[in-house]
């Protein structure tokens, strides 16, 4: 890696809304070079041979020219974490003007699962419902729960396996989409996809870059949908870059994650339903981590760099 970006360097702690994942407070590096910021934000608990691809992409974004858009306005969908109760699902949805459909999390109880659903339903009836369930799922239990929901437009990552999911698929009519299956595979080029998976979630982040994501999507030739891992605006914006790039996009994505964040280096709006691609310049004030948590990071950096 170029001493000159790490040179840049800077890092921030992002507070949360609400609990994602079990997060509150999102740190993240971003680093600067010819083309621009770039964002490496792996999720603290990942290993070093995780990251990788995070850099790999984040180095692409910061050195390399942007590629060829289709679109600059990309349609977004609403996200709405594990969260229960009327008042607070109904402050989520509301982040969310315009967008078209919403993904609700699922997985853990599915009386509550199956209530918070309902809730975005009375909230946005014209909205379609798409759930993730982060592959926590036997085939029975995601065939149970198929079976009780009514209309969804997908279900993502409802078992962790391509096994799991190519029996779910003889099970049910509803679109199956990959996420982790493609995302945490040692070789995702590798994958035989045929039959387990219906639609491809691409996170430009964990796939390693636009460059190697497109590679992805020809490999595979599957229709995708973009989505975020609760990034930044920098991380959001080449998010949004990746979606631009895509020639065919059926569905709405998954970049407006950000409303999530109680404050973020750049403010990225949702306008009918859409966010456009901006460039955004990160603003640090009283976001920045201290010196503990920089040292922490960067060493996270240099070490993910031998790696790659």
């Amino acid at each position: 890696m170029d001493q000159t970006l790490l040179d840049t360097l800077r890092v921030v702690a992002l507070p949360t809304k609400t609990n994602f994942r079990g997060i509150k407070l999102r740190e993240v590096a971003l680093f600067e070079g010819e083309y621009g910021w770039a964002e490496f934000s792996p999720f603290l608990e990942y290993q070093d041979a995780e990251c990788a691809p995070w850099l790999a992409c984040a180095i692409e974004a910061a050195t390399q020219p942007k590629p060829h858009l289709f679109r600059n306005n990309v349609r977004v969908n609403g996200t709405i974490p594990a969260i229960n109760g009327a008042a607070e699902i109904t402050k989520i949805v509301d982040l969310f003007p315009g967008v078209s459909s919403f993904k609700i999390k699922v997985g853990e109880n599915l009386e509550l699962d199956l209530a918070r659903i309902k809730q975005v339903r009375s909230l946005r009836p014209d909205s379609a419902i798409r759930v993730d369930v982060n592959g926590a799922w036997s085939v029975d239990e995601a065939t149970s729960f198929l079976q009780s929901v009514g209309e969804i437009e997908y279900i993502e990552q409802p078992c962790a396996t391509v096994e799991e999911l190519r029996e779910l698929k003889k099970r049910t009519e509803i679109k199956v989409v990959g996420d982790e299956i493609l995302r945490k595979a040692v070789d995702p080029f590798a994958l035989d996809l045929n039959g387990a998976v219906d639609i491809l979630m691409l996170k430009v982040q964990p796939l390693g870059g636009i460059e190697r994501t497109h590679a992805l999507v020809n490999h595979h030739k599957l229709p995708v949908v973009v989505s975020s891992a609760l990034e930044s605006a920098i991380g959001i914006d080449y998010g949004l870059v990746l979606a631009g790039s895509i020639e065919k996009l059926e569905y709405g994505c998954g970049l407006a994650t950000g409303s999530l964040l109680s404050q973020d280096v750049a403010h990225l709006p949702i306008k009918d339903g859409q966010m456009a691609i901006s460039s955004p310049t990160p603003e640090f004030a009283g976001l920045e981590v201290s010196a503990e948590r920089f040292e922490w990071w960067k060493n996270r950096i240099m070490r993910t760099a031998e790696l790659l």
